[in-house]
């Protein structure tokens, strides 16, 4: 099981204005970047008004976490081989990871041209062994919220 540290890390990276909350627009865009494929409007407000428990509009880093050990603990089969599948989209150069370089070409294809020292910091974000790279467990962590 991957540590609340972690989850806690994977908070931080959704969070990309720091201000210690995810709005629907965050959690929206995340999702676009872990999944490889939008989330509708509807999809994501249902997520945020599962776990958004004090009724802000927005999940707190508790919160966040609270869904997503939850989440993690109702995983199914199909569910890890759905993220396979997704890994596999992004995993290039024979590698059997995610490199900045992979990145960038998928995030090309979904139309979000990204240099490679963006790419580098969005897998700083969840690079948990801190190798530069993205594994499989490490990509599964940033995906359990789908």
């Amino acid at each position: 099981m991957v540590s609340s540290a972690e989850f806690r890390r994977v908070f931080a990276a959704f969070d990309q204005d720091g201000d210690g909350k995810i709005s629907e627009a965050e959690l929206r865009l995340c999702m676009k970047a872990a999944l490889g494929g939008d989330m509708s409007a509807e999809e994501v407000q249902a997520l945020m008004a599962t776990a958004d428990t004090d009724g802000d509009g927005f999940l707190d880093e508790e919160e966040f976490v609270r869904l997503v050990e939850e989440t993690a603990t109702g995983t199914q089969d199909e569910e890890g081989d759905r993220c396979r599948e997704v890994f596999g989209m992004y995993v290039m150069e024979g590698r059997g990871c995610i490199t900045p370089l992979s990145l960038k070409l998928m995030m090309s294809r979904l139309g979000l041209h990204l240099d490679v020292d963006e790419c580098q910091a969005m897998i700083r974000r969840f690079d948990m062994n801190g190798d530069g790279v993205l594994t499989f467990d490490e990509f599964k962590t940033m995906m359990m919220m789908g």
